[in-house]
Order: C-alpha cells, then structure tokens, then sequence
C-alpha cells in the first residue's frame, strides 16, 4: 500500500508502521505543496521544509538541493515513486537565471502573468531528471479545476469533491521532457488525466511509444465500472496491456479500498 505525503513530512507516521512490521505501506513524495507556486499557503508551506531541513531556503538552487534531499530521504523510508499535480502536463527548461528570477519573485509575493506556470513546467524537466538518477517512478496527474464550488470550499475546505475535469493537451506539452528522458531506460513516467478524450488520442499513442511511459488507470469518479470499459476500449489497442500501470485507488475510505480493486479486476477480465 501507498500513500502520499508533503515534501517537507518527518514520516514518523511511516516509520511507527515500520517498527510495527508494517513495512509494505511505503511512502511518495508528492511536492505539489511547495513547487506549484499557486498553492495555497505556498509561502508557508515553504517555511515548514526549511524547518525540516534545518536551513533557509532563499535560493532557487538551494530549493532543488532540498528536493533531492527529502527525496533521498523518502527512498531511504521505503518510497518507489513520487507524485505531482498540476492544471496541465506543460514541461519546459529554463535557464538558470529565469528559475532563480521565478523563484526570487515567488518570495517577494510580485509574481509575473506565466511565471506559475513556467516554473511548474521546469520542476516537471527536474522531477524526470532527480528521478533518472534516484530511480523514483514519476507520476503525474493533470487536468483538474480544483474547488470548482467555492460555497463547498469556503465551508468545509479543499479535497470535498469539487474538483472538475478540464480539456488538456498531453503530446507537446510533454515533448520537452520525452525528448530529454523519455528513451532512458532508467526512467519511469506514470501518466494520469481526467480528459477522457484524450485516451485514445494522446495518452495511449505516448504509452504505446516511448519505454519509459506508463498509462496510469481511471482517476476518481472515472474509476467506475462505464469508466473503466471505456478506458480499456480507449486505451488498450493502442498502448496494450504491457503499458498501461494496472489500477490504483485513491480514496480516504479505507474500508472501500479491497471493493474497488475488486471492480477492477472484474472489470479487467471481462
């Protein structure tokens, strides 16, 4: 079993399992908290790696030192794989002057039209590169309108259900980062949308392509019995069963968890 947690996380939670004999339930790195610069609290969230860290982070370049850091640290606690959210799969490399000019405008709160999106498109190109060398599968999940409701949101916070699927686009967006990483056989990407037109289209020619590129299964409310036959009559044609990344459940209801996978396989055989 796999669950998520923030960048800046001791893992004491993982380790307690751990020292229980419970060593199956591994950790992911998911980073979204401080690399998408949009986040909520992002200033804060900030502030909790550097206490977990130790120091200050006032540099793009010590923020990727970071990075690798906790990264090393979640491999060392049992993590295969890290997890990263954002609206849409855009890659792209920027120099080191333009990051550590994003990044300086981040901490000073004055932000310039592109620069979230920039930045997050760069972290993507460093995640594929920190995960050739620390061989941590890459997921990506893209393609939601978060807190879509903001009555629901105002009320009872994020993660209630209000999160929408958007129209995206996957082949280049993600051609920067194929075509640095994506031959590499040391590196692994799971891909994960909730655009259902683009299975057929994009994501299954990707998979079916490059080595290093996994379709990840229907996310949320997609993973229903219709969500699933239509993935596979999407998917399997093009990307085969070989390149696909068998199911994953991500839900809060822990008891709901062996049904899901049940619906699944069921699903599967037929």
């Amino acid at each position: 079993m796999i669950n998520t947690d923030a960048a800046s996380d001791n893992l004491e939670n993982q380790r307690s399992l751990h020292e229980e004999g419970f060593t199956q339930i591994r950790p992911t790195f998911r980073p979204d908290a401080v690399v998408n610069l949009d986040a909520p609290g992002w200033r804060k969230n900030l502030t909790k790696l550097e206490r977990t860290i130790g120091r200050e982070i006032n540099t793009y370049a010590n923020f990727v030192q970071a990075l690798e850091e906790r990264r090393a640290f979640f491999k060392k606690m049992g993590a295969t794989a890290t997890d990263q959210g954002a609206a849409t799969p855009y890659t792209t490399r920027l120099s080191d002057q333009e990051v550590e000019a994003i990044f300086a405008r981040a901490l000073a709160a004055k932000l310039n039209t592109g620069d979230v999106e920039n930045f997050t498109g760069h972290i993507f190109m460093e995640m594929a590169r920190m995960s050739v060398e620390d061989s941590l599968v890459m997921q990506m999940h893209c393609g939601v309108m978060r807190n879509h409701n903001p009555a629901l949101f105002e009320k009872f916070g994020a993660d209630k259900g209000a999160d929408i699927p958007v129209q995206i686009e996957w082949t280049e967006n993600l051609c920067p980062l194929l075509s640095a990483y994506g031959n590499d056989p040391r590196f692994h990407l799971i891909i994960f949308g909730m655009d259902e037109s683009t299975y057929s289209r994009e994501m299954a020619p990707l998979a079916g392509h490059y080595p290093s590129v996994l379709f990840g299964p229907p996310w949320w409310f997609h993973d229903s019995v219709n969500g699933m036959e239509r993935y596979f009559n999407q998917v399997m044609e093009t990307a085969g069963i070989y390149n696909t990344a068998g199911f994953n459940d991500d839900t809060r209801a822990f008891v709901s968890i062996p049904a899901r996978h049940n619906v699944w396989r069921r699903v599967a055989c037929n």
